[in-house]
């Protein structure tokens, strides 16, 4: 009886173990020894590509009419097109999958989003858990803090608190720096960008530490951008944004490369960086003008 019990246990653990490995398995033979990627199988099917976007201006955001907005929202609506022509499809419908920097990976992996649309730093680490698309920006990260406080390198926040958001890469290497040169700070973890920054404004930390990007960005649309400072000091080197893909599906980012590869070498490329850094958009309307990067165009101009 016990043996009974104990095989139809394993049998069930089994099958188990093939439902779940097939939810998170994106790629499949398709019975002649080919692998077919089930995002592109779906998207055939359905003609809708899921993208996820945060509260992240000008990458991605819930502009004042309600609606997504953004450089990298742009992009992708591109991106979306070119992948249409490239599958011959009637048309691609783009769904939005609200995500946070904490829960975009998991979101990606399990399905809930096929594309992250947004401002995600692509790094060694994360390349072990996500695919990433060729890169839309490059920045750095530094501190924001208040004008009044003095706050000018890492140096001035001995002692002192820093706001950091969840998921991201800010934590480890705002840690990793007070360790090595004995700073002895305090983090205090937000799940959102918006929430560290009002950290910042109304006195409840000193520092925010953030792409710089970013910070600019915030720092355009508080209504007193005076009484801010960006630190002169980056934390790390430039790093590159890039779209993030599932990481076991690489047909389905080699789809999203070449189409990004499509946009990238149009003329509407530098309309679209255009509109989001050298315009004003918003509310209350400001501008960030910020020319493309020298590293931007460079690389978009070596893609293949």
């Amino acid at each position: 009886m016990m043996a009974a019990l104990t095989t139809r246990f394993l049998a069930l653990v089994l099958v188990v173990l093939a439902v779940v490995s097939r939810v998170y398995a994106q790629e499949v033979a398709d019975g002649q020894g080919h692998t077919v990627s089930l995002t592109i199988e779906r998207l055939r099917q359905t003609h809708v590509l899921r993208v996820g976007y945060g509260t992240a201006a000008p990458f991605s955001f819930t502009n004042a009419n309600g609606d997504i907005s953004g450089y990298s929202i742009d992009l992708c609506r591109e991106m979306a097109e070119e992948m249409r022509q490239i599958l011959q499809l009637p048309e691609i419908r783009t769904e939005y999958v609200f995500r946070t920097p904490a829960n975009r990976l998991q979101l990606l992996n399990e399905g809930g989003m096929d594309i992250e649309c947004n401002a995600s730093t692509n790094l060694p680490e994360r390349r072990k858990a996500a695919n990433f698309a060729p890169a839309h920006f490059f920045m750095r990260t530094r501190l924001v803090s208040l004008k009044r406080n003095n706050i000018h390198k890492l140096e001035d926040l001995r002692g002192k608190s820093v706001s950091v958001v969840l998921g991201t890469v800010n934590i480890s290497q705002i840690l990793q720096l007070s360790r090595e040169r004995r700073l002895g700070l305090v983090t205090v973890p937000v799940d959102e960008v918006e929430r560290a920054f009002e950290l910042v404004n109304n006195g409840s930390v000193s520092a925010f530490a953030m792409d710089d990007i970013l910070l600019h960005e915030m720092i355009a649309r508080s209504g007193h951008p005076q009484d801010f400072s960006v630190s002169e000091e980056g934390l790390g080197e430039p790093a590159a944004y890039g779209f993030m893909t599932r990481i076991n599906d690489p047909e389905f980012a080699d789809l999203v490369a070449k189409a990004l590869w499509r946009v990238y070498r149009s003329d509407r490329m530098q309309k679209i960086y255009d509109r989001w850094f050298m315009q004003p958009f918003g509310e209350p309307p400001h501008s960030l003008n910020l020319p493309m990067s020298a590293e931007l165009r460079a690389m978009m101009e070596s893609v293949e």
